[in-house]
């Protein structure tokens, strides 16, 4: 059994966030220990409230964590300020484990969850130390800049720029195929291709997906495998929580 640590927001509905986390590392059978970044309020109708943790309380989470617990993994979620994007990087940047990071910075209902400063920050500093970062559409172009329009042009530019690997997620594209495309740093591409379902309950699948990498690849998995593993665990979970009705609004996905 390996120990995955998900630094992230925590969210009451627990869709997404740490409790989402949490559920997807046990689904596959691992341990997972947690550092919240942030306070939310939100329900399945959208986010209310953010609260960042004070930076004291986020370094001393992160010593905690290294100072007693051997990881094998890190996925990193929402990150509200600079100032924790510096802690979050300071702590783990002697790490030689896998890195994925979801680069969340607005919230499906709408709600901007990372500074400008946040955002310019972590392209410097955090995602060299990461094995991948997994942008959905919007995020990836935000990333890229308005000079690049292609997919394919965004991918590129954000491996050779950054020297780690993106997973772009198809998910905010239209058509009934679900596309994402995976771009190693060795310039080689993989291509995930699956049959859209129909859901109203999609609330935390960049959390799942992100979680469930960096999972896979503390078993050793190489990371086209753990990618191939973690979309087989966001198609379940879509599935099995179509029928849920929790909630009056985005439901969560369902692992067990």
């Amino acid at each position: 059994m390996k120990t995955i640590l998900s630094i992230a927001g925590s969210d009451t509905s627990a869709g997404a966030g740490i409790q989402q986390d949490i559920k997807t590392i046990t689904s596959l059978g691992h341990y997972a220990v947690t550092v919240p970044t942030a306070l939310t309020a939100q329900n399945t109708m959208g986010v209310t409230m953010v609260m960042p943790v004070p930076d004291e309380m986020l370094r001393a989470q992160l010593d905690a964590i290294f100072s007693d617990i051997s990881v094998a993994a890190v996925k990193i979620g929402m990150i509200p300020n600079e100032q924790a994007a510096h802690i979050i990087v300071d702590s783990i940047s002697q790490l030689d484990v896998p890195v994925v990071c979801d680069p969340v910075m607005i919230s499906t209902s709408g709600t901007q969850l990372m500074t400008d400063g946040c955002i310019e920050y972590i392209k410097q500093n955090l995602f060299p130390l990461c094995a991948l970062v997994t942008p959905n559409i919007p995020e990836a172009q935000r990333l890229a800049g308005a000079e690049h329009e292609e997919l394919d042009s965004i991918g590129r530019y954000l491996t050779d720029h950054y020297h780690c690997a993106f997973l772009l997620k198809g998910g905010h594209a239209t058509g009934n195929i679900m596309r994402d495309i995976l771009y190693e740093c060795d310039g080689s591409t993989h291509e995930y291709c699956s049959e859209r379902i129909d859901s109203h309950n999609l609330h935390g699948t960049g959390c799942t997906l992100s979680s469930a990498i960096a999972t896979l690849l503390a078993t050793g998995l190489p990371l086209p495998d753990a990618v191939k593993g973690a979309k087989a665990v966001i198609d379940k979970g879509i599935a099995q929580g179509r029928n849920l009705h929790i909630g009056k609004g985005n439901g969560p996905l369902w692992l067990f």
